[in-house]
């Protein structure tokens, strides 16, 4: 029974790990709330789908290293339980470090964009609530070094290229 709470206490433990990060266009990072950003106006010349590698922080070969060498250790007499419990532990980080890099991996986008300037760029971001396709106006925002792309606003999408303040919408009247 013990050794089944640590096994699993091991396994919550790298579950958390590998939920700890992304790079979703639609999760803004705290530290970049509040940060003026850059805004530039492209249109999306193409889209392909890529996987994002797996991070690999460490931190799962040592869950699983720890949980290995444990429950190895548990088992048969004195010397038996050390020698299982090194190989435990050397399982269990190859383990840890497999299930971290899997756990982390993410599908994402690459879209190459023209600029309105007829520079190129080319930007790979996790899939979102947005999907683009050739032809669709988009933003890119650039915040802290990071870019991402949305749909560009309807009013920028439409806007005179020769006006460079957009006209606010007529008023209601009651």
């Amino acid at each position: 029974m013990k050794k089944f709470a640590l096994v699993t206490a091991g396994l919550i433990a790298l579950a958390a790990l590998s939920a700890c990060s992304t790079s979703s266009p639609d999760v803004i990072q705290r530290r970049d709330t509040q940060s003026l950003s850059q805004v530039l106006d492209a249109s999306v010349l193409s889209v392909r789908n890529v996987t994002v590698e797996g991070s690999q922080s460490g931190g799962g070969a040592v869950a699983g290293g720890v949980v290995g060498g444990i429950a190895g250790a548990t088992v048969g007499g004195r010397v038996e339980g050390q020698i299982i419990g090194v190989l435990g532990a050397v399982a269990g980080a190859m383990i840890g470090n497999a299930i971290e890099r899997n756990g982390t991996q993410e599908q994402a986008v690459e879209i190459l964009l023209q600029l309105r300037n007829g520079e190129r760029r080319a930007v790979v971001q996790a899939k979102g609530a947005d999907s683009f396709k050739p032809g669709d106006a988009v933003i890119l925002i650039t915040t802290s070094g990071k870019t991402r792309v949305t749909r560009a606003p309807e009013l920028a999408a439409s806007a005179n290229a020769n006006s460079s303040v957009p006209q606010a919408a007529p008023a209601a009247s009651h």
